[in-house]
């Protein structure tokens, strides 16, 4: 799901976004820390019909805070392209921090609908949507991302634009913005180094990646992706770290 290919072009969709990320009680602060922070992943636009995939990803804080310090989150996904422009993933998501096990946090599904073809306009166009429910708590969570990529030779820009809105008995109803954004140079297959660039409610970071591909013949493929994320402002976590791998096939 990590390749790129050339130029793609955007036609004149009007997007609307969806999304709502909540403050929380202090007793339920600790329990959905993690959805505070922007730190995640940045997604390409692209679908590939017949794709199919199982990924693993993680993000660890590092910060002065105690209660930020060692908090864990992990998403485990499996998911699968039905035509040449949509795709689906199914994730379970997990939570560890200084006082708790590793435990399941929430449920989340998730849609990517590719808008452009490759190559029509100046850039590739498509939409992220997502809804998540907690484990736990009576939480929920809807969203709605614009995903943009460009290409320039080796250079690949993309950006996600994403509007949030939580709600539910244990939470307070609020939207939410957040970007992440991405600087890619394709030095060679393996080895790709980029920077990314977050902003959210709780977060502003930025920081190096590193990420890759590994073929394994036919179909099948290892995509990498590990690097540290820089806290810009005394609200902001420290450092968070985060990785994932993917394997598709």
């Amino acid at each position: 799901m990590r390749r790129t290919g050339p130029l793609r072009r955007s036609r004149n969709w009007l997007v609307r976004v969806l999304l709502m990320p909540a403050f929380l009680s202090p007793a339920l602060l600790q329990n959905v820390l993690a959805d505070g922070g922007s730190v995640d992943k940045v997604y390409h636009p692209y679908v590939y019909q017949l794709e199919r995939e199982l990924e693993l990803r993680s993000v660890v804080q590092d910060d002065d805070d105690p209660v930020r310090d060692g908090t864990q989150t992990w998403r485990l996904g499996i998911g699968q392209s039905w035509t040449d422009r949509w795709f689906t993933e199914l994730y379970v998501i997990g939570e560890k921090t200084d006082g708790r096990d590793l435990s399941v946090r929430a449920w989340e599904l998730e849609a990517k609908w590719q808008l452009t073809e490759q190559g029509e306009y100046w850039a590739d166009w498509g939409l992220l949507f997502e809804f998540e429910a907690d484990h736990d708590i009576d939480a929920w969570e809807a969203s709605t991302a614009v995903l943009v990529a460009r290409e320039w030779g080796r250079w690949v820009g993309t950006a996600n634009l994403a509007l949030i809105y939580e709600w539910g008995a244990d939470v307070n109803s609020e939207w939410e913005t957040r970007a992440a954004t991405q600087l890619r140079y394709r030095w060679k297959p393996g080895l790709e180094p980029a920077v990314e660039l977050y902003s959210g409610e709780d977060t502003k970071g930025l920081g190096p990646v590193l990420m890759g591909n590994v073929r394994a013949g036919g179909r099948r493929q290892l995509h990498w992706e590990i690097g540290v994320i820089f806290g810009l402002d005394s609200h902001s976590t420290d450092q968070t770290y985060r990785a994932l791998v993917e394997f598709e096939f």
